[in-house]
């Protein structure tokens, strides 16, 4: 049985409709990061660079012309920084320096993506409707106190990459939509009822479908056939997984015509030496400068998005170390890559 959410227990949300044509000119366009290991970075003692110059990372970003940040919240996490106490922190250094700020919930104690979307373990063993209560008062509470802190979202993601549902097996897709409908829509009617009087956060919905308009298609007919209250898509691009940037300019064209909702490239990366195309061919070499021309032409096409529905793209992450360190902003040094100087020309005169 189809269980639609009832029309009048739907939050309205007020979808603006601004074209844009040069970035940093409007806030409507965000410029943005994932900086969600930044602080964890700097506290172990890490000193980012500009020419060999020791600045703070945040500061980097905004200096060329980033002005959202977006920061991943998991549950009770415990090996990774995540937690509330260290997003609001971050959130709030990011704040004072004129960052709007998108919130990154994965209803997970570690990272859910398509192929993990595991279960919090305080919640494991409760019922459906026990799930649904417990995601709409997770979601109230830490929006208040985001709120309380002074850094309410602007936007939220309502899971993170849920194409192949959440919560695991309760909102595993495609066998349990109607569970999963209700998990969503709980975490949204969370999101409004923890804001307070707060200006409304817009509401995201994050596929990882970027350059899969089929794929896209078919998730979300299915959602919208509940009627779910959200206002951007948001899709995960990662060329190597995802294909090239013809499909992408394919499916963001086919997402504003469809859907005729605001699109954001919400993740995306490239690597500045050799990682995952080793032995392969490469859309651009695996170097900072194939870096650099990566993000240009993915910010190229997502600004030429039919009726000025492109609203974005957000790098995924600036901030990182380790395995991943060669999708980051910064070299062994921690001194700033050319990939850094983008959006240079929209933001410096």
């Amino acid at each position: 049985m189809n269980m639609r959410i009832p029309r009048h227990l739907i939050v309205s949300f007020t979808i603006s409709v601004l074209a844009v044509s040069i970035p940093a000119a409007c806030q409507d366009y965000a410029i943005g990061a994932d900086v969600s290991f930044l602080a964890q970075a700097e506290q172990q003692g890490v000193v980012f660079k500009e020419n060999g110059v020791a600045k703070p990372g945040l500061e980097i970003l905004r200096d060329h012309g980033y002005n959202w940040i977006r920061l991943r919240l998991f549950r009770v996490p415990t090996d990774l920084p995540n937690n509330l106490d260290y997003t609001i922190a971050l959130a709030k250094k990011a704040k004072s320096l004129g960052f709007h700020f998108l919130l990154d919930y994965h209803y997970a104690d570690t990272w859910a993506d398509p192929g993990h979307q595991p279960m919090p373990k305080a919640w494991e063993g409760k019922r459906h409707e026990e799930l649904v209560d417990a995601v709409f008062a997770y979601t109230r509470d830490t929006i208040a106190a985001f709120r309380d802190a002074g850094v309410l979202p602007d936007m939220v993601q309502v899971g993170n990459e849920i194409t192949n549902g959440m919560m695991w097996p309760d909102g595993k897709l495609p066998e349990n939509w109607d569970k999963f409908a209700q998990l969503v829509y709980a975490g949204i009617n969370g999101v409004d009822a923890g804001r307070g009087n707060g200006r409304r956060p817009r509401i995201m919905i994050h596929l990882d479908r970027g350059a899969d308009w089929k794929g896209t298609k078919a998730f979300l007919d299915k959602l919208n056939s509940y009627d779910i209250p959200y206002d951007v898509i948001g899709q995960s691009y990662y060329p190597w997984w995802h294909g090239s940037l013809n499909e992408l300019r394919a499916n963001l064209e086919f997402m504003a015509r469809e859907y005729r909702k605001d699109v954001i490239v919400v993740e995306a990366a490239y690597n500045w030496q050799p990682g995952n195309y080793i032995g392969k061919p490469a859309p651009f070499p695996e170097s900072p400068e194939g870096q650099r021309q990566f993000l240009d032409e993915v910010n190229r096409v997502v600004m030429e998005t039919p009726n000025g529905r492109g609203k974005g793209v957000f790098w995924w992450e600036p901030a990182v170390t380790g395995p991943l360190t060669a999708r980051g902003f910064f070299d062994d040094t921690h001194n700033a890559l050319p990939v850094i100087t983008v959006f240079d020309r929209f933001s410096r005169k």
